[in-house]
């Protein structure tokens, strides 16, 4: 079979050419680290690192939500531990005010104490998040939760909790009108009773002159179970933010576990064998330099080498 000088040096170039393209995609994927630079080096491989991708991709968006939420549930935890040391203080001013010795001038004193204490709790119950959020503001953020008016507090928003994911319960709000207004009244178990309208009845009847010591120790022992019974409420709303914020942290170590799951996935997808790709290079390597030589042979063939 007679094979002509042109097509020995057309086949000769096009094996060098080849040769040169898998010596620089095998040089690529050693500077790269990666087996796979775009999809259509492997499909298949190409696909799981995008799933992958976009799997470590939720994880940090939920991540972020997490966070949002553990910061606003700590703030309430800390607001409601405070409020539960206000009213300690205000329990230990009404058991003195029981004290048959203290005059009215004492007991007013006593009041205008409980006064400053009911001023603490109304603005913690207001407290926000630094972030234009209210703690205790439950599904709305657009003022205040707290009204304070001539007919005691009331509540200024939506009831329930705010939460950062839609898929998963990540609460950024408290429901302040469970908190704040919805005590069980230990006068009557079927209403409730705000914290806020306990104090003021407690500053009114004490600062009140000329009562009997039977009055006053009417007023100081409603007053004390009325206190408990706000306190109770408080201290199961901090025991649910706790709650809450052990079930964030739960949660978190689970999305970070997804997370490394995700970007081991794509490690394996798209990750080179750096030992493999070594060798694989090397035999590229020497495969390029026989088709250079190869192509220089070739090269320089011509009918005048036969005639001479």
């Amino acid at each position: 079979m007679r094979i002509a000088t042109a097509h020995a040096y057309d086949a000769s170039l096009a094996s060098l050419q080849k040769r040169q393209q898998q010596l620089s995609e095998a040089q690529q994927q050693l500077t790269s680290g990666k087996r796979v630079l775009r999809p259509s080096d492997d499909p298949a491989a190409a696909a799981v690192a995008e799933r992958a991708l976009a799997a470590a991709s939720r994880s940090d968006t939920q991540m972020r939500a997490l966070d949002a939420s553990r910061f606003a549930m700590q703030l309430t935890e800390s607001a409601l531990g405070e409020s539960g040391e206000l009213l300690q203080q205000a329990r230990e001013l009404v058991v003195s005010a029981g004290n048959s010795t203290f005059t009215d001038a004492e007991r007013l004193d006593l009041a205008e104490r409980l006064r400053g204490l009911r001023g603490a709790l109304f603005a913690v119950g207001n407290r926000s998040d630094g972030a234009g959020r209210y703690l205790f503001g439950g599904q709305s953020s657009d003022g205040p939760p707290l009204l304070d008016g001539p007919g005691g507090v009331s509540f200024n928003g939506v009831a329930g909790q705010a939460d950062a994911a839609a898929d998963r319960a990540m609460p950024l709000s408290a429901d302040g009108r469970a908190i704040w207004l919805l005590a069980s009244d230990p006068a009557n178990p079927a209403q409730s009773l705000s914290v806020f309208d306990a104090m003021d009845r407690l500053v009114d009847d004490l600062a009140t002159a000329g009562r009997t010591p039977a009055q006053v120790a009417q007023t100081v022992s409603l007053g004390l179970a009325e206190i408990d019974a706000s306190a109770a409420t408080l201290s199961a709303g901090r025991s649910r933010a706790g709650e809450t914020l052990n079930r964030l942290d739960a949660l978190g170590s689970r999305l970070s576990q997804d997370k490394l799951d995700a970007q081991q996935a794509r490690s394996e997808a798209e990750d080179l064998d750096m030992v493999q790709a070594i060798s694989d290079f090397q035999n590229r390597q020497t495969g390029y330099q026989a088709a250079l030589q190869t192509y220089s042979i070739v090269q320089r063939m011509s009918l005048f080498d036969y005639l001479r």
